[in-house]
């Protein structure tokens, strides 16, 4: 790609000469030496120069890749990692990456998979005599030269000699290719973690599709820890062999000797697929998925198709040593959607230096140090004052649901499970992903019932996700399997099941009046139903050629439609459908667009797709009318990058890296920009009696800014031991009652604070003598319960706590 206006024309002695590709933490360029050799320059984003412990990392990035030579790896041949902007220069080598070569041609014949193996054994070899774990093999971080593969970007690497950082303690990898060992305990990954890596990349090069592709990252990561992989469509030798490197033990994988011997006895003619394939996985004979998040698959229904093709659009070219993998970020506007409209994915894939890397972070730590003294001032009178019987406290939703109920216990249900609370005064209603929604009281931390009706026996495609609370029901968007959904109307007050009708598995429901809407099963109709009942109301026929998922807007309800066979540009169709018959008017066709952020008067906000949203910004925000379907642009500054979000009439950016900005949605000024320390943010909520904007992280970092400048007021520890694996706003969420501040954390921690003493500790609370009426348990352990004292992996002794039990109630 040619170079852009603002990119530098020379970077130590060298000439740039094009981009080769950009990433979340930098830019590589195409460059030549004053002797006319050809190099890739990997250059460091301007605001991560400034982070002397991104530097730091670089050092040991340049440091790694300079130990590493040999035939099969792309050597260092000069770096700065003290210029104004750090920069490492690397032999260039011509051709495309392994993910580009199966995009333009397929899975590999048997003697190009055979040259590849050989290839990637001797380099991690090269890599390994040295001292050094490369981390994130992948498909963008092999070249595919002429002469054999090459190993390139050693930005997440680790030599054994250097010292662990621990100030955010980040760790990276890529799901589809980490080692289960990589994402639970990242300090102990050693050789046998990229031995992992190679398994998964030959079998993606072997058949186009990962051994443990999910829908998302944290089910694709959740396979990786807990699952056989999927290797029904590799042929013999190769299964055999693969089947051992990816053995979840890392003692019981190979040697890379003793690889080097096996990859060797591979045929240079034959198959390399089974004939019929098949998308079990092995060892159990159960159905896998085959949705690609390391392939770019598709999981084969219809509805999937645009979230194929939003990937499709958003991929960019790179050559060389760029290897970087494009991406962009979905906007939510305030509605988790759930719908693979946007690309789940993607959602949450962090683009890292020289290509697209996902994120994780050692417990406690997601880029704070600790707890910010600097808040709010004691003295002043309460702005929000806190409800009364409120107290601090802690609860780990995953572990307190296990004590409703025989064999919820044998659920294994750790790490990101996406969870989402809706709220009615001072009860929360949550679910996430394999476990069922429960109700939380937000004054005490006191688990009143966990459902029955929506027990998740296993671990799979299955979640349940609250969609609302109206009319004493709670209605719950239920997924046991990947092919099976149902709206389940809840009694508010016990958890017992009303009623419950078939809905489409992969798009949202809403509620307005008195009923509630949601995509049919078989996703070509509409279906409003009585709420108290569930019987259909009217039903809304989808065009031909179409798919909608509903959505309302000031309580009127709407069809978003798209285009179910176009194959090149996203046309979208926003219908307003009337409350009485659901007769339609259609509003607006739209080309390329995100869903709708929301009201702001009359007027949707809705904003285009970009290829990069986290570091392209998107160059203007739609206005359409609900009412007449007028439409006014209103251009964007540059800052407006990342997630977009509604809230209280300001129009939000927040962007993995941190930067937070605030847009005025009239004119599109930038109000403010201010890059924090905290990473992963959810979606933020306002207080305009208290000026401050409220945000939390995926680890459950609550951060809180100054509504008027984007100054931070300050800052907490992680609430929850598991640090998070996926990102965006989904990861995490914040909640007002009252004066308090209700966070949740990406693994279902739920915790509660006094947002004028956010750093006080919630200590153990003596369990009730009797359940509260209508519950069938109660969620707290007695006083007697041991609790297991935990350490924040901030440094300094205001970051220690005493974690409470999980389930266990807390007061000040």
């Amino acid at each position: 790609m040619p170079l852009s206006a603002g990119d530098p024309k020379t970077m130590g002695d060298y000439r740039l000469l094009d981009r080769l590709g950009s990433g979340g933490m930098g830019v590589v360029y195409l460059a030549r030496s004053a002797s006319g050799r050809q190099v890739a320059v990997k250059v460091v984003h301007a605001q991560f120069a400034e982070d002397e412990e991104f530097r730091t990392r670089f050092r040991q990035e340049v440091a790694a890749a300079r130990r590493v030579s040999g035939a099969f790896t792309a050597p260092v041949v000069d770096a700065d990692p003290d210029a104004e902007r750090p920069w490492m220069a690397t032999l260039y080598v011509p051709g495309p990456t392994l993910s580009e070569r199966l995009t333009e041609h397929g899975p590999l014949n048997a003697a190009e998979l055979r040259q590849l193996a050989l290839g990637l054994a001797e380099a991690l070899h090269d890599i390994h005599r040295v001292g050094v774990v490369h981390r994130d093999l992948k498909p963008a971080n092999v070249l595919m030269a002429d002469d054999g593969p090459r190993v390139i970007d050693f930005g997440i690497s680790r030599a054994a000699d250097n010292q662990v950082l621990t100030v955010t303690g980040r760790v990276m990898g890529t799901p589809p290719f980490m080692s289960p060992e990589q994402l639970s305990r990242p300090r102990e990954v050693t050789g046998a973690s990229d031995v992992f890596s190679l398994g998964a990349l030959l079998v993606y090069a072997a058949t186009g599709k990962g051994p443990f592709d999910g829908e998302s990252p944290y089910l694709t990561a959740y396979q990786v820890v807990h699952e056989p992989p999927a290797l029904n469509e590799v042929a013999q030798p190769l299964h055999g062999i693969v089947e051992r490197c990816l053995a979840k033990a890392a003692d019981e994988r190979p040697g890379i000797a003793e690889l080097v011997r096996l990859l060797d006895e591979l045929p240079a003619k034959g198959a390399v697929r089974t004939e019929e394939g098949g998308s079990g996985r092995s060892g159990n004979g159960g159905s896998g998925d085959s949705s690609g998040s390391g392939s770019g698959g598709s999981s084969g229904k219809d509805k999937k198709k645009r979230e194929g093709k939003r990937e499709g659009k958003s991929e960019g070219k790179s050559a060389g040593k760029a290897g970087a993998d494009q991406g962009t970020w979905p906007t939510w506007g305030g509605v988790r959607r759930r719908r693979p409209v946007l690309a789940a994915v993607v959602a949450v894939a962090a683009l890292a230096l020289g290509g697209g890397a996902f994120v994780l972070y050692s417990p406690g730590d997601d880029g704070g140090s600790g707890v910010r003294t600097s808040g709010p001032s004691t003295d002043t009178p309460r702005a929000i004052p806190l409800p009364q019987g409120w107290r601090p406290w802690q609860l780990s939703l995953t572990e307190a649901s296990k004590d409703f109920g025989p064999g919820r216990e044998l659920v294994d249900v750790s790490g990101d499970v996406t969870p989402h609370c809706t709220q009615q005064e001072t009860k929360l209603y949550c679910g996430g992903d394999s476990f069922p929604t429960a109700r939380v009281d937000a004054l005490t931390g006191h688990l009143d019932w966990s459902s029955d009706a929506l027990v998740m026996r296993s671990i799979g495609m299955n979640d349940s996700e609250p969609v609302g609370v109206h009319g004493g029901l709670v209605f719950v968007q239920h997924t046991p399997s990947d092919t099976t959904a149902e709206l389940v109307a809840l009694d508010a007050d016990s958890g017992d099941k009303k009623w419950a009708e078939p809905i489409s598995t992969g798009l949202d429901s809403a509620l307005f009046d008195d009923m509630v809407i949601s995509s049919g099963p078989d996703d070509q109709s509409l279906i409003a139903r009585d709420e108290a009942t569930g019987e259909t109301r009217w039903t809304y026929q989808v065009p031909k050629g179409q798919q909608c998922s509903p959505v309302a807007y000031g309580d009127v309800p709407f069809g978003l439609c798209w285009d179910s066979n176009e194959e090149t540009v996203l046309w979208s169709t926003i219908v307003r459908l009337d409350k009485r018959d659901g007769s339609a008017t259609k509003l607006a066709r739209l080309k390329d667009t995100e869903d709708g952020l929301g009201l702001d008067g009359d007027d949707l906000l809705i904003l285009p797709m970009v290829t990069d949203a986290d570091n392209g910004a998107y160059p203007y925000l739609l206005r359409l009318n609900i009412r007449t379907g007028e439409q006014r642009r209103v251009p964007l500054p540059k800052y407006a990058q990342g997630m977009g979000a509604l809230v209280e009439g300001r129009l939000f950016f927040v962007q993995e890296s941190g930067r937070v900005t605030a847009v005025d949605v009239d004119s599109g000024e930038q109000l403010w920009s201010r890059q924090t320390t905290v990473e992963r943010l959810g979606m933020p909520i306002v207080s305009t009696a208290e000026d401050t904007v409220y945000l939390c992280s995926g680890s459950g970092r609550l951060l809180a800014l100054n509504l008027q400048t984007g100054e931070e007021l300050w800052q907490t520890a992680p609430h929850s031991s598991y640090s998070g694996s996926g990102g965006g706003m989904e990861s995490s969420q914040v909640l007002r009652v009252g004066g308090s501040i209700v966070g949740v954390a990406s693994d279902a921690t739920l915790f509660s604070v006094d947002p004028r003493h956010p750093d006080a500790k919630p200590a153990d609370a003596k369990t009730p003598d009797a359940k509260t009426p209508g519950t069938k348990s109660s969620g707290t352990k007695s006083s007697g319960t041991k609790t297991s004292d935990t350490k924040s992996a901030d440094p300094g002794p205001a970051t220690k706590s005493a974690k409470p039990t999980p389930g266990a109630t807390s007061e000040r």
